[in-house]
């Protein structure tokens, strides 16, 4: 039971997170809009694993991410923006794909995105990858590198080796159909995946496309009857909404000003696991991920120049 008054002990590990998945390249409009008539892009670092292990790296824990990018340019860019953050990125492959990236417009909701994918799903299982889960507090991933192969098998692979050293395994389960390969049932799939791991976090979106509409409480519930020890539901403006099957607290939301929806619910993952590893109390670690988010709601971007811990702590009050 993870109860909102408790830390969590973790065994003294070389990492203290890995994140596996995408890295992508946003092109993100200069002006809002909803519906692509906007005619300037901008380039941006993306991939939601990418952004939390950035984040994080940030904010004073010590991360790594797997992954895989074309050998390309743009693959370049990615992987330049990682090393100037001090991540390594041996756990990284080199494709002969092009590297992956989405078309996603300005937007103060939620953004509207266009996928175009090559390199991101050809994340292979390897000796250096099992060790990498071994040697890891936290293991993170998503619902993109199970919704193709080889990046499936990997991250079976992982879920496997991270429950036999006992590593905490998160799950952002943010479905896109237009993601899965023609066929699959990735609805099936991902709620099969729940039971699997300790923590969810699914915004309403998330919980919309893969259970239908309901209350944000029935939603909730759905997700701790497929196995979830944890499931923390953001509404947005609204806040969010944690319960760990035994308790129900509701968070209100830090956010004061909204110039970029992008990235926010990685700030918010980011500043969670910070405050885990710091040793802070479940609550207080929830409090630190919602004041991350917040700040990262200010710029344009899925990746922004977050201050370090303490100074998120004093910005927020917390």
């Amino acid at each position: 039971m993870l109860d909102f008054n408790d830390s969590i002990k973790f065994d003294e590990k070389e990492n203290d997170l890995l994140t596996v998945g995408e890295m992508l390249v946003d092109m993100i409009s200069a002006d809002y809009s909803e519906d692509f008539e906007c005619d300037t892009y901008n380039k941006f670092f993306g991939g939601s694993p990418a952004n939390i292990a950035m984040n994080a790296r940030r904010l004073g824990i010590k991360s790594i991410i797997a992954s895989a990018v074309g050998k390309d340019g743009l693959g370049d860019f990615l992987i330049k923006r990682l090393e100037q953050c001090g991540i390594d990125t041996s756990y990284i492959n080199r494709v002969d794909c092009s590297t992956s990236m989405v078309l996603v417009t300005k937007s103060k909701s939620s953004p509207t995105p266009i996928f175009y994918r090559a390199a991101d799903y050809n994340i292979v299982y390897s000796k250096q990858l099992e060790q990498a889960v071994q040697n890891s507090k936290i293991v993170h991933f998503s619902s993109w590198p199970i919704s193709r192969k080889p990046a499936r098998d990997t991250i079976e692979a992982i879920i496997e080796e991270a429950r036999r050293n006992k590593v905490l395994l998160c799950y952002d389960p943010n479905y896109h159909p237009m993601i899965w390969e023609k066929g699959h049932d990735g609805l099936s799939y991902i709620k099969s995946i729940i039971g699997k791991v300790d923590i969810v976090k699914p915004s309403e979106d998330d919980a919309r496309r893969i259970f239908g509409e309901d209350t944000p409480e029935n939603q909730l519930n759905k997700f701790l009857g497929l196995g979830a020890k944890l499931v923390i539901m953001t509404l947005g403006k609204n806040g969010a909404i944690v319960s760990n099957g035994r308790e129900t607290k509701k968070f209100n939301t830090l956010a004061t000003e909204v110039v970029d929806t992008t990235g926010a619910g990685d700030a918010f993952w980011s500043g969670f696991y910070s405050g885990l590893i710091k040793g802070y109390t479940l609550e207080k670690s929830l409090k630190l991920g919602f004041a991350v988010s917040a700040y990262k709601l200010r710029y344009t971007g899925a990746v922004v120049e977050l201050p370090n811990l303490e100074e998120i702590k004093i910005l927020f009050g917390i």
